[in-house]
């Protein structure tokens, strides 16, 4: 390992202090997409980060990882389909004997590759959708999907992989929930996630749009379990509440760089998807480090573990050992600094910020803004933001 990858860093020990490995394993194979969501999770930049691993390097990430002890591998993208060489990829990791997940809107999923990442091994497929009808998903994906999700849904039947959809919830389709749950019980499917927003990325942009209102959330909760209490052994219903709703933060991605390991489509290493726009963290590439160097000894992936990184309120707080301060990236995005409790937290002095948007969002009853535009992931808009960024 180069010495400037440890020179903030800490070198591999057997303390007591040292992280496990990485069980999760995130591979991003692309930033490609052909929807256009204006929740997207993948960097608003990302039509500047053209650079994807080829196959080689993929494969050598994904040996890496299993053998420093991650068990679980999921691919995702942008859309994962858009690579060739995913079947390769998936063959690859269940050798290895990872636990094999794709994440993908369909699109591209026919039946010849569907039979092909079949005889590969993939365990396991969590399908998009954006909502319960053709007209509202194909607006909200700025795309004509609808029928052709599910067509891989039935896909995802023939080939008795687990039936799991995923639906991102905001204030533009909350309030369809009990029909979106209508269409997972008609499709067969096993799990739903229904994923309230969180706010970071393409979201943040659209936040006024997306963010519902406090009676939107409690009506979807209500009539969610009304049909877990229904349907509680055919369909498992996961309903994920905005962070902003509730009065302490979440223990990010449980906890920095303690579980998850995100490779970027360019071979980025993260401690999350998200944690690139965070000032003065360095993450190392996979062409250019061991995992296992980028996992124990890099900067950026020792710079939030633990808690001695913590100001207060955080650091004297009987709680901290629970949330660990919270998410570092929504700290950055609310209060300016990385270093500082989520402002999610009812503890944090940037409190405020979240209570303004969540007041702004009980305007309308939720209803869609009129004054400013609903703007689409798309390359063109990425480059735009990029450019007013900086």
């Amino acid at each position: 390992m180069s010495s400037s990858m440890l020179e903030h860093g800490h070198k591999h020990d057997s303390s007591a202090n040292r992280p496990g490995p990485p069980l999760w394993l995130l591979a991003e194979l692309t930033y490609r997409c052909p929807l256009h969501c204006a929740f997207c999770f993948n960097p608003v930049d990302f039509a500047t980060q053209e650079a994807e691993l080829d196959t080689q390097g993929w494969i050598k990430a994904l040996r890496q990882a299993r053998a420093l002890g991650s068990v679980q591998c999921g691919f995702s993208g942008g859309e994962p389909m858009l690579r060739d060489d995913l079947e390769t990829l998936v063959g690859e990791a269940h050798d290895l004997g990872y636990y094999t997940n794709l994440l993908t809107t369909g699109v591209g999923l026919n039946a010849k590759r569907a039979r092909a990442l079949k005889d590969a091994g993939l365990d396991h497929i969590q399908l998009s959708f954006q909502d319960s009808t053709r007209e509202m998903n194909d607006f909200l994906s700025n795309t004509r999907t609808f029928d052709l999700k599910n067509k891989v849904a039935a896909l995802i039947k023939d080939h008795e992989w687990p039936m799991v959809l995923n639906c991102v919830i905001h204030r533009m389709n909350i309030d369809h929930v009990d029909k979106i749950i209508e269409m997972a019980l008609e499709l067969g499917a096993e799990t739903l996630e229904l994923a309230n927003t969180q706010y970071y990325s393409w979201a943040v942009v659209n936040r006024d749009h997306l963010l519902p209102s406090k009676a939107q959330l409690e009506k979807a909760e209500q009539v969610t379990n009304e049909y877990r209490e229904r349907f509680g052994d055919r369909l498992r219903i996961v309903f994920v509440v905005p962070d902003y709703y509730e009065n302490r933060p979440k223990k990010c991605m449980n906890g920095w760089g303690n579980v998850f390991l995100t490779i970027a489509p360019d071979g980025t290493a993260l401690p999350c998807h998200t944690a690139r726009m965070l000032p003065g963290a360095a993450f190392p590439n996979v062409a250019e480090h061991s995992i296992e160097d980028i996992w124990y000894g890099s900067e950026g992936f020792n710079r939030y573990r633990g808690k001695n990184w913590m100001k207060e309120p955080c650091r004297s707080c009987p709680e901290s050992d629970e949330d660990l301060g919270g998410c570092r990236c929504q700290a950055f995005l609310l209060a300016g600094d990385p270093a500082v409790a989520d402002p999610v937290c009812d503890k944090s002095p940037h409190r405020e910020v979240v209570d303004q948007a969540i007041a702004k969002a009980q305007d309308n009853n939720g209803l869609p803004l009129k004054d400013q535009p609903l703007i689409f992931r798309d390359p063109a808009e990425s480059r735009r933001l990029s450019v007013d960024k900086s």
